[in-house]
């Protein structure tokens, strides 16, 4: 495991054959990890709602496609009539429709009154030049900019520290304009260093970076996957103990696969087993809660036909039960 290349189209073949099929499960070993199921609707329906109140939004990948075919000013506008409220950008390209600038991007999200969360663009940009990713993000009105690339390549102790000094510089140039930079986890973060197997290498990266600089997006459904991969740990207790460094979160669901490697596929939220009023209602503050499906341009749960947007809608709605109102200021602070 001494390297690890990310490719997100790739790695979705491993997960996406049996995300269609819907069959009955539950956690197993259930903490606190979540599912919008049976149990968690039944919460909701008894006020157990657990996402604020106007922080329900969307990362853009899930519906690429659409961007791609339709534009950004369609998308923006079907976004709008489903009721999501934020948008995490995951790119500033439509080329089906041809070139748009960040500051056209902003018109079409105030038009539309909706707001950025966050910005995801790869490593390499950051390091070729982290002030203009910089200025994106404050065009656009984003309170958060980060990546969804693991810290290193280099999967040893070191490597992470290495890893984690590189992510603080980056941090205080965000925060030196009021935006907080953020790293967005897969499941392989979660594995052990080559050279320390009883370290986790997440468990580096947290302990090593500046919590005032650098900020962590958790996708839950690939933490549940760590979990499953590289047992050991509760994804919910990495919030508890560090709430301050957890302003996002990737509201993404897992149906359990025994023969999924991986222990669950993808599928659009509400139809999947983790137990996401569990995990939530234990989650403080007004965090930003952002669907994302990553096959949801290839798949739907019968009989629905395949359309990435309208995973998007059944997704807000499943959501939506789950809302709760705002409870007050919390350790978020934007």
């Amino acid at each position: 495991m001494a390297r690890i290349d990310f490719d997100r189209r790739g790695f979705l073949g491993t997960v996406a054959a049996g995300t269609v099929a819907v069959g009955a499960g539950t956690l197993a070993g259930a903490a606190p990890a979540g599912a919008a199921g049976a149990s968690d609707a039944a919460g909701a329906a008894g006020g157990g709602c657990v996402f604020p109140k106007g922080r329900i939004g969307i990362q853009l990948y899930s519906i690429r496609d659409k961007v791609a075919e339709l534009g950004f000013a369609r998308v923006f506008e079907e976004l709008s009539r489903i009721g999501y409220a934020e948008v995490e950008l995951a790119g500033y390209t439509q080329p089906g429709v041809g070139p748009i600038t960040v500051q056209e991007i902003r018109r079409l999200l105030d038009e539309n009154g909706l707001r950025a969360a966050g910005t995801h663009v790869g490593l390499g940009a950051w390091r070729e030049d982290p002030e203009r990713e910089l200025d994106s993000a404050e065009i656009l009105g984003a309170p958060y900019a980060g990546t969804a690339d693991a810290p290193s390549d280099d999967t040893t102790v070191d490597g992470y520290r290495r890893a984690a000094g590189e992510f603080d510089r980056i941090g205080a140039l965000a925060a030196e304009r009021g935006i907080g930079f953020y790293q967005h986890n897969h499941h392989w973060e979660f594995a052990f260093a080559d050279d320390a197997p009883d370290t986790r290498l997440y468990d580096v990266f947290l302990e090593h970076t500046d919590p005032a600089l650098v900020f962590l997006e958790m996708d839950v459904y690939w933490a549940y996957v760590g979990q499953h991969v590289y047992p050991g740990f509760d994804p919910v207790e990495y919030v508890l103990a560090h709430p301050e460094r957890y302003p996002l979160f990737h509201v993404k669901d897992g149906k359990e696969n025994e023969d999924n490697p991986l222990g669950y596929d993808i599928i659009e939220f509400g139809e999947g087993d983790l137990r996401y009023a569990d995990f939530f209602s234990r989650v403080r503050g007004r965090p930003h809660a952002l669907w994302e499906q990553d096959n949801a341009p290839d798949s739907a749960v019968p009989p629905h036909p395949v359309d990435s947007l309208g995973n998007a809608e059944r997704s807000y709605r499943a959501m939506r039960r789950l809302r709760r109102p705002h409870p007050g200021r919390g350790p978020y602070g934007h």
